[in-house]
């Protein structure tokens, strides 16, 4: 049980961490309207963490190589704590709440990305040492599901209390989020010291060696660039194109998160390439019709679509980079981690340059051909490797079943950490 509520501890930090990279989403327009910039511009409070957590995600995993992720997580949760970055998440948002114009948003949104790659990169691989190995994908399934549910909870919640309260409200309650964060992981985390520190050099040589690395890295990029060309501006999407009032937008994004939450556990526990391939086809058919049909019935049932297969996405993406990599764990996740938090700046950056120079349709469009892109990339992949082993890829037996042995993200005596499993 201990461990359970350890992995919960940690979901909690990633809920924290997601509900505050993607906040101003739900309240891009009034930011927008109240601080004098455009929608696309607005974008920026997206884009600007995004970019900052791609560097920190490797950067605070080989800084941190030889310290006990106990104490780095918590590092990272407490301002109080040794000048913490998810506390300084915290003190972001509320610098952000007394904002008194766009510049100062963009930098406190700086501390933001900060917290969200250091503690992501180190999260993501540790359901691994808190349960047993017959319940990992289960427990990472829990971690990453607090992705989703910052979508549920967390973005429909700050955008109803922007409504209620003005954005600057919503602003500091994720920042008080970020102190209950802290008092969960000191509570309920155990001493997690360090399996095999991650180096320098081992994260390009990992690129270099692995394909099926390479290959995930790549699929990150463009699944994550496309949710977040399209996603960063549902709001102006539901308004313009699907003619939703605005007072009901945080409610379709409530069910947008709770189809989130059932994808994310649905694709838990399955093959995270082939789940891959159906999310990223069906995205790019759910974003297609999203930015071509009128109406706001069609609007909502595609955005419970879309919330249902791309709530899939984390928890697949962890699992792929686990498979790839089993003895290199932590090192595949912080450059998952890294190119998930550039591509989150790339779409909304490439979704406010297509909104502002074209359309807001252009968005979900723009969005719609990237997942085409990272389907057709995942297809080959499967493709070379059932033509390389007479069956599946990396870490899979010929009928398809996972061969992949220990997912404990250690490295046994006197074994390379690159070294290549099946």
């Amino acid at each position: 049980m201990k461990g359970w509520a350890a992995v919960a501890a940690v979901s909690l930090g990633i809920f924290c961490l997601i509900t505050s990279e993607l906040l101003p989403i739900g309240l891009l327009t009034p930011v927008g309207a109240d601080l004098r910039v455009s929608d696309g511009t607005a974008g920026l409070m997206v884009t600007v963490p995004g970019l900052v957590a791609g560097f920190c995600a490797p950067l605070v995993t080989v800084g941190a190589a030889r310290l006990d992720r106990r104490h780095v997580l918590c590092a990272l949760i407490g301002l109080m704590v040794l000048c913490a970055l998810v506390g300084l998440m915290a003190a972001a948002n509320l610098a952000a709440a007394f904002a008194p114009d766009f510049a100062v948003v963009l930098a406190a949104r700086l501390l933001v990305g900060i917290s969200v790659g250091g503690f992501w990169a180190i999260a993501g691989g540790l359901a691994v040492r808190l349960v047993p190995a017959d319940r990992v994908g289960r427990a990472t399934a829990l971690i990453f599901g607090g992705v989703p549910t910052a979508s549920v909870l967390g973005v429909p919640a700050g955008t109803l209390l922007g409504e209620l309260g003005g954005w600057r409200a919503a602003f500091a309650a994720v920042g008080a989020l970020g102190a209950l964060t802290l008092a969960a992981l000191l509570l309920l985390l155990p001493a997690l010291p360090p399996a095999a520190p991650v180096t320098v050099a081992e994260l390009p040589a990992l690129l270099r060696t692995d394909a099926g690395v390479r290959t995930g890295v790549s699929v990150t990029f463009l699944v994550v660039t496309g949710q977040f060309a399209a996603y960063t501006f549902v709001r102006p999407i539901l308004r313009d194109v699907s003619g939703v009032d605005a007072g009901l937008v945080s409610t379709l994004l409530l069910g947008y998160g709770l189809a989130g939450v059932a994808g994310n556990f649905l694709a838990g526990p399955r093959d995270p390439r082939r789940t891959l391939l159906t999310v990223s086809a069906a995205l790019t058919a759910v974003l297609t019709l999203i930015a071509v049909l009128p109406g706001a019935v069609a609007g909502t049932g595609l955005l419970v679509l879309w919330g249902l297969a791309y709530g899939g996405v984390s928890v697949s993406l962890q699992g792929w980079m686990l498979k790839a990599a089993p003895r290199a764990a932590e090192a595949a996740s912080s450059l998952m981690v890294a190119m998930f938090n550039f591509a989150i700046a790339a779409g909304a950056l490439a979704g406010g340059l297509v909104v502002d120079r074209i359309s807001v349709p252009a968005a979900p469009l723009t969005g719609a051909a990237l997942m085409l892109a990272a389907a057709l990339t995942v297809a080959v992949h499967l493709r070379r490797g059932r033509v390389r082993g007479a069956g599946p890829a990396e870490g899979e037996g010929k009928d398809g079943a996972d061969r992949t042995p220990g997912l404990t993200g250690a490295v046994p005596e006197g074994k390379s950490p690159l070294k290549k499993t099946a």
